[in-house]
């Protein structure tokens, strides 16, 4: 079979075997409109299952949601900055469906990572197949010199190459990132720059963040895999360029879409909306972000099985800490040399800097038609304080483009003509307790299965993958059942280079 990308290690996991089609009438309701969400409830209407969609926002995308603002000028907001990698090969799987060659994502040139010391480390250039993508990286980074390489901790350095999956994350029971990240000995720069860059782009501080996930996130995305760093992103907001297609997509194959629909429960009989609506069906995919899972999975009830211990595992899951998105339309342009996604360390709370005219049409638009730069901030892992206090928010947000002048000073001297702020906390936390008590797909209940990223999930996959992984996967155990076929899926390498 053809694979998904550049790398011939990609591995294919067959769905279950079957018939085409479901041989009777099947009813799912599939609870949220996410990633996870989308991928179910495509994979079961593929399939002849009659698939009510369900999602309380008045737009899908969940996490990657976008929506047009007032003024009628075109601008538009979303929940910050995604990098779509190209070893996100199921999410892939899941955009094609609505646009076969992925014209509507553009590769960004260069991912660089910054300190305020000068010290920067890009993967721009770089060999992307290991382990010459690892030695290449090395060489080039400032951070790594002969004094700092010889008090790294060689046995913990070749873990990163002896990920083997599944039960990787067993082994990191219990340690967090940060401990791993001690026990490394990485020097400081590199620790910065290669490691808690990416350990924050999971929304955690590394103190809460399983040293499991940071491992594996390395092994996905640089060491195991030969796609790269680099990733793609749309060429258009999120919804314009995804999901109002695949949603299009959706109806034509029977799917009911309500959106601005809250589901109150969840039962053996169907799911009952807020307003007192039962609607019946033969199975339910839960697919919504993990705080509103546990509102909702406490409540499930059925007498045919004991959910006294699976309940205690869900209601065991956390959300990440809250998150600041500050997007901003400038009266004047930043350098032209500025890149278009910056990740950073050491400017406080500030992670990440975007120039969104750079990549998307609509930000392209505004820019030309009134001369700015429409600029987004990103800052993950926030004080529970930007939630309920509006001087501490307003304090976050002023701290948030004090250090952005920083690093595009130019910047200081154009007027905001608009700004938009943004905190959630609703995004996932992979904390370090035993991954084998985290809830996965199936269920204890043989009508429910659950997705997303804060499911259990035994592939090297995170964040988006995870979520598209684990919706196709509830769909396949669904079917699996009734006696039809399910979907392939594909991951990078389930085994590092030095595993045995």
């Amino acid at each position: 079979m053809s694979r998904p990308g550049r790398d011939r290690r990609a591995v294919r996991h067959p769905g279950p075997a079957g018939s085409a089609r479901v041989t009777e009438e099947l009813r799912v309701s599939v609870v949220g409109g996410g990633i996870a969400g989308l991928a179910a409830a495509t994979v079961l209407a593929e399939r002849g299952v009659r698939v009510t969609l369900f999602e309380a926002d008045d737009r899908l995308g969940g996490r990657v949601a976008a929506w047009p603002l007032p003024g009628g000028d075109g601008r538009t907001m979303s929940r910050g900055f995604h990098a779509f990698f190209r070893q996100y090969y199921n999410l892939r799987a899941l955009l094609r469906r609505t646009d076969p060659g992925l014209e509507r994502l553009r590769p960004v040139g260069d991912y660089p990572l910054q300190r305020p010391d000068g010290m920067r480390d890009s993967f721009s250039g770089i060999p992307r197949t290991p382990p010459l993508s690892v030695l290449g990286f090395v060489a080039r980074s400032p951070a790594f010199t002969p004094a700092t390489l010889a008090r790294v901790n060689v046995p913990a350095a070749l873990e990163l190459l002896q990920v083997s999956f599944p039960g990787h994350h067993a082994r990191y029971d219990g340690e967090s990132a940060a401990d791993f990240l001690d026990r490394l000995r990485f020097p400081r720069a590199a620790r910065d720059l290669a490691l808690e860059v990416f350990a924050r782009s999971f929304f955690a501080d590394p103190s809460e963040f399983s040293a499991g996930e940071l491992v594996a996130m390395f092994h996905a995305y640089f060491l195991g895999s030969a796609e790269g760093l680099l990733f793609d992103v749309p060429d258009e907001d999120y919804d314009t360029a995804l999901w109002a297609p695949l949603a299009e997509r959706l109806r034509r194959l029977g799917v009911e879409l309500r959106t601005g629909c809250r589901v109150a429960e969840l039962g053996r009989d169907g799911v009952r909306l807020a307003g007192g609506e039962l609607v019946s069906g033969d199975a339910v995919v839960l697919a919504v972000d993990p705080g509103a899972a546990r509102a909702m999975l406490s409540r499930v009830d059925d007498p045919a099985v004991d959910l006294t211990d699976w309940k205690t595992r869900v209601a065991a899951t956390r959300n990440a800490p809250p998150f600041v998105v500050v997007r901003l339309w400038l009266d004047g342009q930043v350098a032209p040399e500025r890149p278009a996604f910056l990740g950073t360390s050491g400017y406080g709370p500030l992670d990440n800097v975007s120039v969104l005219e750079r990549f998307e049409a609509g930000a392209a638009r505004w820019s030309r038609e009134h001369g700015g730069s429409v600029v987004e901030l990103h800052a993950y892992a926030c004080s529970d304080s930007v939630l309920a206090d509006a001087d501490a928010r307003q304090q976050t947000v002023a701290e948030l483009e004090r250090q952005w002048h920083r690093i595009h000073p130019e910047a200081a001297h154009h007027p905001v003509l608009h700004r938009e702020v943004l905190v959630r906390d609703d995004c996932t936390l992979i904390t370090p307790e035993r991954w084998s008590d985290r809830p996965g797909v199936s269920t204890p209940c043989d009508w429910l299965v659950l997705g997303g990223d804060w499911v259990r999930c035994d592939y090297p996959v995170a964040l988006m993958e995870r979520a598209a992984t684990t919706g196709i996967l509830a769909a396949n155990r669904l079917l699996e059942g009734w006696g039809a076929a399910g979907e392939d899926l594909w991951t990078v390498p389930m085994r590092g280079l030095l595993a045995r």
